[in-house]
């Protein structure tokens, strides 16, 4: 064999296996370049050089989002900066949640800007493509973009070309599969525990149940999860050619998600995306720049009917089949639907295409001032239908039903700046002024069909082939099923801002910023002002410094900003209610309406204002550096649903919005990075960050509260009140189990006897009733942090990062649905009440309502410490490699959430609510799964 056939045998053989691609090699020569683009941050409307921020942001390298098996590069985030705490989604491309330095707003996300594009989605985006993250976390950082930042903000820069043409191929493929399931009685525990309830509720056996009539034994959670695939390949190519700077990609990543669909006509949980990226500049004159930034993307999510908490609740007496017939087996005499059935069943699926366009010009004149205008463009449609065919496995047998939704976006974000630059000496003065309009405009088609007949192909779903069609904008009588959800809306803020940035002698800055924003959504006082003021100094560069030998670098800084939220939780709308016989002419009686539901038209803008105080050090030549902070942020006349009982004859009584609440978060930071070549061939990184936090109601509207969130029977588990942190638990303190009847009768708790749960008399008047009730717990963590070790030596690399929380707890809201012959977990079994002296934290076993109110019994620790990550590389020794005529070649070996350590009694303790109410409550959340990979990086 020639040695060049040898030579391109190897590289197909590397591309065959699927191995990972990713293209992080830069030639010796550009080393120290590459450490001077790190040491700048992106800033609102611009870049800065770390050393002379005087906010507080955090930054993340592309280095830290390579080669993590996530479809959202928040997720890769997560642990690696202080003050950020990211909440992933185990559903496959969802998105996570992102905590700025606490809770900002009940309304709204974190806003990412993409290439001068705003959104709160970045789903569509490759992480291969990101150069940086810039997350601005203090007021004064965040204020520059004013109406859009109340929930923090992220700049992400994409990459961009120049010089020699370089190739990147990135490919990994990984398994992807469920941890920590949580045990559950088999079917002997079962039968055991289901007569043992007959006799504590009804004392008698009468209806109990035997073995030998139910020969399954059925594992439900076994039953629904697989262990998965994730693949992921993507090509860049980035140069110069001639004045043409360019950057390209595309992609291609699949999930396939761990919920066993294939048996019925179900798409599971899957989820695929194709991306292409072009950055494109072009340098017209010396003075005149033209570029385009697109993206686009085609999305493919598969939405299972999450059947996890029906996998909870199901008997194990029954098999998922009914062998007799080989249709789904009905549960006889519960009413839980068949797990299994309802995944395979049920079939929706949502398809999107999302075209993003940043088109922008500098212009350069006058010698220090330069002109840009950006006109971005965000258009996305996502389609879904949602299918459910007859159903036969519950009590109650439906018809088939279809309902399809047609989602149209349509957003632009024009920003025009000028900005001057001039240095005068010792004097360093730059002036930013700018004008933006913003707008979003959404728009929805939703019909509804039942006896729509599935073959098999997407095709047959045509809400046409149905009956009983109905659409939201028809005058028609509506379907039994009621009319379904469509909205049409159109936002739109328009912005005028300015900064100055001040630097004396690198020693003395001065950043100074105010935007006036407009905003379609208020109604009154529809513009507002958001000033902010941060200053800093760099005492190293004082000339008493000059002598000292510890510091490389010492900065002091402080910041204070306010800005504003306009998109918020509204009730514009006035319900009308249809009375038949409301009004009469004679003595006939005709149809009428009436307003039953008190509304406030007057919503107003939602202020955070907020202050940090900062120290910033370096030691040992830069190869040790040090951040600490304190933060204050107060939100105030935040707009959510308050109590106002008062409101006679009004249908909205316990839940009236309006600017309601205010509330405080504050804590400490610190980060702490080091870095060092310990020798020419063994390098060493080291990192760990810490956030303490302090969430905490100030004010509530007329001094009222709310009760809201998840609840049973009618009772709520979240109270929103003055002096207790946001989404905090509300019920009764189990003071421990009542041992004897007398004990219980004693107690003063209605109808509780010997085995119930023993709730505290909190007012001390010998009664249990809702005074006695409590708040429980907070699902904010008092702490967290992370830390990472990364060592090269030679051709090989290690990496591992850990991430954790502490003082949050959760509500196991999956432990308490119950409301019948529910099945029960084992450590309900291990450790329930069977007798005076057997237990005196798990109740016996019954149905009784009384044990199953809200109560701190479901109130769990939601702590844990993982390791996020483990990473170990190869790198192809450069001689061998230029043999193949490669740049560089590594392959590696990683592991994601291969170990978490916590003692909650669910899947895992970080719960994925979107809500920041209900933020910490388990109700059939899709699990975090542990995902092992191995890839290649490749450069030529």
């Amino acid at each position: 064999m020639k040695q060049s056939d040898l030579k391109y045998s190897c590289l197909i053989a590397v591309l065959y296996f699927g191995m990972n691609v990713n293209a992080q090699t830069t030639p010796k020569k550009d080393t120290l370049k590459e450490q001077k683009i790190e040491e700048v941050v992106m800033i609102g409307y611009g870049s800065q050089k770390k050393e002379n921020v005087t906010g507080s942001i955090g930054l993340v390298s592309a280095k830290d989002l390579a080669d993590k098996p996530n479809a959202n590069p928040l997720n890769s985030v997560q642990g690696k900066l202080a003050g950020v705490n990211v909440v992933t989604s185990g559903t496959p491309g969802g998105s996570p949640r992102v905590d700025i330095r606490g809770v900002g707003s009940l309304s709204g996300n974190t806003v990412f800007i993409v290439d001068g594009m705003l959104t709160e989605d970045i789903s569509f985006l490759n992480p291969q493509d990101i150069e940086s993250m810039s997350v601005l976390k203090d007021p004064s950082s965040l204020a520059i973009f004013g109406a859009k930042a109340a929930n923090g903000a992220v700049i992400i820069k994409t990459k961009s070309g120049k010089g020699k043409p370089v190739f990147n191929v990135n490919s990994y493929l990984g398994i992807k599969k469920v941890t920590n399931i949580p045990k559950m009685v088999n079917a002997d525990q079962y039968v055991e525990l289901y007569n043992e309830k007959l006799m504590n509720d009804n004392g008698s056996s009468a209806g109990s149940i035997s073995r030998a009539d139910f020969p399954a034994d059925t594992d439900w959670f076994k039953e629904i999860f697989r262990t998965s695939i994730i693949n992921s390949n993507d090509f860049s190519a980035s140069g110069s050619l001639g004045k043409l700077n360019y950057y390209g990609s595309v992609g291609y990543l699949q999930d396939e998600g761990n919920l066993a669909a294939g048996q019925g006509i179900n798409s599971g949980s899957g989820f695929n995306r194709f991306n292409t990226k072009l950055n494109l500049s072009y340098k017209i004159t010396d003075n005149i720049t033209i570029g385009d930034n697109f993206s686009y993307s085609k999305t493919r999510t598969d939405v299972a009917n999450n059947p996890l908490l029906n996998a909870r609740n199901s008997p194990p007496l029954f098999d998922p089949m009914n062998s007799a017939t080989g249709s789904y087996q009905f549960f006889n005499g519960y009413s839980i639907a068949n797990p299994r059935a309802q995944l395979d069943l049920y079939r929706s699926q949502i398809r999107q295409d999302r075209m993003l366009n940043n088109v922008f010009i500098d212009i350069k004149f006058l010698k220090d001032f330069t002109f840009r205008s950006s006109y971005t463009t965000d258009n996305y449609s996502p389609s879904q239908y949602e299918y459910t065919p007859a159903i036969t496995y519950t009590p109650n047998a439906t018809l088939s039903k279809l309902i399809t939704r047609n989602v149209r976006n349509r957003n632009y974000v024009w920003d025009n700046t000028i900005n001057w630059k001039k240095d005068f000496g010792n004097h360093n003065l730059e002036l930013l002024a700018g004008f933006s309009r913003i707008r979003d405009s959404r728009s929805e088609d939703v019909f509804i069909a039942k006896n729509v007949a599935y073959d098999g192909t997407n095709a047959s779903l045509n809400i046409f082939n149905g009956t009983d069609i109905f659409n939201y904008q028809d005058t028609a009588a509506e379907v039994p099923d009621g009319r379904p959800a469509a909205t049409q809306d159109q936002q739109r803020i328009e912005s005028f801002f300015g900064r100055i940035n001040y630097g004396y002698a690198g020693k003395y800055l001065l950043n100074a910023s105010v935007r006036r924003d407009a905003s379609s959504q208020i109604s009154t006082d529809r513009y507002k002002t958001f000033p902010a003021v941060s200053i800093g100094w760099v005492v190293s560069k004082e000339g008493f410094m000059s002598e000292q030998n510890v510091f490389d670098l010492l900065k002091l800084r402080a910041s204070w900003g306010k800005l504003g939220n306009p998109r918020v939780k509204r009730d514009y709308s006035q319900i009308v209610t249809n009375i038949g016989g409301g009004a009469y002419y004679g003595n006939t009686g005709y149809p009428a309406g009436t307003v039953d539901r008190v509304i406030d038209p007057s919503i107003g803008w939602e202020t955070t204002t907020g202050s940090d105080f900062g120290v910033e050090m370096a030691f040992l030549n830069n190869k040790l550096k040090v951040e600490g902070a304190y933060y204050n942020k107060e939100s105030k006349d935040v707009v959510y649903g308050v109590n106002q009982a008062t409101i006679s004859g009004a249908s909205n009584p316990y839940d009236y919005i309006t600017n309601a609440y205010s509330f405080k978060n504050k804590g400490f930071e610190v980060s702490v990075n080091y870095n060092a070549n310990l020798s020419e061939s063994v390098k060493l990184g080291v990192y760990g960050n810490f956030t303490s936090l302090k969430n905490e109601i100030t004010n509530v509207y007329q001094d009222s509260f709310l009760e809201t969130g998840a609840s049973l029977f009618g009772n709520s588990i979240v109270r929103l009140q003055a002096g207790q942190a946001v989404g905090s638990y509300y019920g009764y303190e189990v003071a421990g189990v009542f041992q004897t009847d007398a004990e219980a009768a004693a107690s003063g708790q209605n109808g509780a006897k010997a085995g119930w749960f023993k709730f505290a008399d909190l007012d001390g008047n010998g009664v249990i009733d809702t005074r006695d009730k409590t708040f429980l717990g907070s699902p904010i963590p008092k702490g967290t942090y992370g830390f990472g070790i990364n060592l090269t030596v030679h051709s090989i690399d290690f990496g591992i990062d850990f991430q954790g929380v502490f003082g949050n707890k959760i509500y196991n809201y999956n432990r308490e649905q119950r409301y019948g012959n529910e099945s029960w977990d084992l450590d309900m079994y291990n450790n329930r009440w069977t007798g005076a002296g057997t237990s005196n934290t798990n109740s016996m076993i019954t149905s009784n309502q009384s044990i199953i109110l809200p109560s701190s019994f479901y109130v769990e620790d939601g702590s844990y410490f993982r390791i996020r990550n483990i990473q170990v590389g190869y790198n192809l020794p450069s001689s061998l490699a230029q043999s193949l005529s490669v740049k560089k070649l590594r392959i590696y070996l990683s592991a994601q959430n291969p170990l978490t350590i916590f003692k909650y009694n669910g899947f895992s303790p970080e719960i994925m609510n979107s809500d920041r109410v209900q933020m910490g409550i388990d109700n059939n959340i899709y699990p975090i799964s542990a995902i092992y990979t191995m890839g290649m990086n490749l450069t030529f």
